[in-house]
């Protein structure tokens, strides 16, 4: 286990990476004093993510994200719809209504136009006085720093379509292998735009077929007409590393592997890691240990949630979602399946032996290959 040292504040810190993690943990060093550089590879802020809608999931814990966030010191400015009311298609069709008094999660916009997430971070960071260097990609780290590049590997995708719409806002998934393999495919709408996508956890060759499927299961099922569609795609990197740095360097966000296995809501982990990755430089505290104390836990878990998910199949989906809406609490109940457990906690060496994540051969395998994550669309 490394041991860091805690920084001088005449030490410039460099930030590889201008994602939430490498933000977050440059508006913490900031907020210290402490001169902060931060290199983006890309000519903007999270370029690849194309105004992309995505969830803030509110359920893992009991206070509400966008106050837990405010109270770390981050900006909450962005664009942000709660979304309390959904509705979630088995295979076959059967519709489930989706209602929670809180929000389950928000809706938020990332890239980097007005009123997303990346954009606001990066707003808070400049005001700080963090220097941002864009079309710099940071080959050699030399002195304090943080790594926060992104994913290594695609352990899933999420692959359809952003457009413009007439529909109302809202929210509707569809569990289906048919349409995402061990995963599940989305349909989120906000101010007139929309994100259609299947996010897939397998058979990632045929991503085509799953989404002309879901494109048409969702336009079958509740209307969605797309106006001018544009195709995107974004790739996932689930891992629990051994340790999270590279020699005296955090790594954090995808970079490290830290993502909720299960859905991939992985963006409150990602800054939370960029966050405790500049409490270790300010301080010297060991960062595994740190994140291992505070992250740890609800990885292991979704590692669980993760291997029994991708066990049960289309009628399992089914009875999982006759069960969650019937609750009258939805949050709630989701945030029990996030939280440790005895039983999860038996579990969890069978699920580390079902679940391997495709860190370890990072290129492509595959003969003539058209995937997205090899197209470079995304990552």
């Amino acid at each position: 286990m490394t041991e860091q040292a805690g920084t001088t504040t005449e030490e410039i810190i460099q930030i590889a990476g201008a994602g939430p993690a490498g933000l977050t943990a440059a508006i913490v060093l900031a907020q210290a004093g402490r001169q902060v550089i931060v290199h983006e590879a890309q000519g903007e802020v999270g370029s690849r993510f194309g105004r992309d809608f995505q969830g803030l999931e509110n359920w893992s814990t009991t206070g509400d994200v966008l106050t837990l966030m405010q109270q770390e010191g981050l900006d909450t400015s962005f664009t942000a719809m709660p979304c309390h009311d959904g509705t979630v298609f088995d295979a076959q069709g059967a519709a489930y209504p989706i209602h929670c008094d809180r929000p389950i999660f928000y809706m938020i916009e990332r890239g980097p136009g007005p009123g997303s997430l990346d954009s606001a971070l990066l707003a808070q960071a400049r005001a700080l006085g963090v220097e941002v260097r864009f079309n710099s990609r940071l080959k050699h780290l030399h002195g304090p720093g943080i790594l926060a590049a992104g994913p290594r590997a695609a352990d899933a995708i999420a692959v359809g379509y952003h457009f413009d719409t007439d529909m109302e806002d809202g929210f509707w998934a569809i569990c289906d292998d048919n349409l995402a393999p061990k995963g599940y495919a989305y349909l989120l709408v906000m101010g007139g735009r929309g994100t259609l996508k299947s996010c897939m956890f397998a058979d990632f060759k045929h991503e085509k077929t799953y989404v002309e499927r879901t494109v048409e299961a969702f336009q079958r099922l509740t209307g969605v007409q797309m106006k001018h569609p544009v195709p995107h795609g974004g790739a996932g990197n689930f891992r629990i590393p051994q340790s999270a740095c590279s020699g005296v360097h955090p790594q954090v966000g995808e970079q490290a592997g830290f993502q909720d296995t299960l859905w991939g809501f992985g963006i409150r982990l990602a800054m939370a890691s960029g966050r405790l990755a500049a409490q270790s430089l300010l301080t010297g505290e060991n960062y595994d240990t740190l994140w291992r104390r505070e992250l740890l836990p609800q990885m292991e878990t979704s590692v669980v949630n993760r291997a029994l998910y991708s066990l049960v199949g289309n009628r399992g989906y089914r009875w999982f979602l006759r069960r969650l809406s019937s609750r009258k609490d939805i949050r709630r109940s989701l945030g029990r399946q996030y939280r440790p457990s005895w039983p999860k906690r038996v579990l969890l060496p069978w699920a580390n032996g079902r679940y391997q994540s495709q860190r370890q051969d990072v290129s492509c395998n595959h003969v003539d290959c058209h995937c997205v994550w090899c197209r470079g669309c995304s990552y």
